[in-house]
């Protein structure tokens, strides 16, 4: 069993009208089993006894479901290794890389204000569901398997768009700080199934507006968002989604304001 001292320099900050700054800990005797929050929780702990303020950092289910988790780590948004959320980061793999210091940061967008340390508010991107990404019209009870059938292709693609978290990635990955690739997906996996058609091209107008609206960056298709998603969400969905806007926009007869104030 390795164990090896890492040294981290993590960024600690009161809240979103304070500065903050790196302050460096040492993290001792890092077994190469823990999880990389666990070697957080270890940190933590050492610095409760000390009577020091422990780190502040999200976290919930710690199997990469939730999307609660949300560090950069040396640059990277969740950690080095790919398709893989920040909980699911165990530190064999940081030990393969050599890395002896480590650097951890927020998520950094205008639209993710930082709460403390390492937690950041993504109330965005709930707004952003609560504009559109939803279906309201009825669809009925629970259909059978066979009785609407939707062809394997379409199916697959929506349950590729579906697999979001909301971790926020995509943004803190963005040089422009863009939830394209986050509306992209949940406009999509609800687009592309026949309950979601009546109300797919409200859905996009909405959706779209509100993103703006929270002052998220535009997409110019670098793609850093697709290689930093944990689950490996395409681009591809952001052409889709742009496809269909412009088609709203075309057919619709009135403008659609975000209805939701970004706060």
């Amino acid at each position: 069993m390795k164990t090896k001292n890492l040294t981290l320099h993590v960024w600690r900050q009161d809240g979103p009208d304070a500065k903050g700054a790196f302050e460096t800990y040492t993290a001792e005797n890092v077994n190469e089993h823990m999880s990389f929050l666990e070697m957080l929780d270890d940190l933590n702990e050492k610095l409760i006894i000390e009577g020091k303020e422990p780190i502040a950092f999200d976290h919930d289910c710690r199997e990469g479901i939730c999307g609660s988790c949300n560090i950069v780590v040396n640059g990277y948004a969740h950690g080095p290794q790919e398709r893989t959320t920040v909980c699911q980061l165990h530190m064999r793999h940081v030990f393969a890389l050599g890395w002896s210091e480590i650097w951890l940061e927020p998520w950094r967008a205008a639209a993710f204000p930082v709460i403390k340390d390492l937690v950041v508010d993504r109330g965005a991107l709930d707004r952003i569901i609560q504009s559109g990404g939803y279906i309201s019209i009825r669809t009925g009870s629970a259909r059978d398997a066979n009785e609407t059938p939707i062809p394997k292709p379409i199916s697959d693609r929506a349950f590729d768009a579906a697999t979001c978290i909301g971790c926020g990635a995509c943004v803190a990955a963005c040089p422009n700080a863009s939830a394209s690739l986050f509306t992209a997906a949940k406009v999509s996996h609800l687009g592309m199934l026949p309950q979601g058609q009546t109300e797919r091209f409200d859905r996009v107008r909405k959706m779209v507006a509100q993103m703006d609206a929270e002052g998220f960056g535009s997409c110019t298709n670098h793609g850093e968002c697709e290689k930093a998603c944990p689950k490996g969400i395409s681009i591809d969905f952001i052409a889709q989604m742009n496809r269909d806007f412009v088609k709203a926009m075309v057919t619709s007869k009135h403008d659609v304001e975000a209805p939701n104030d970004a706060e």
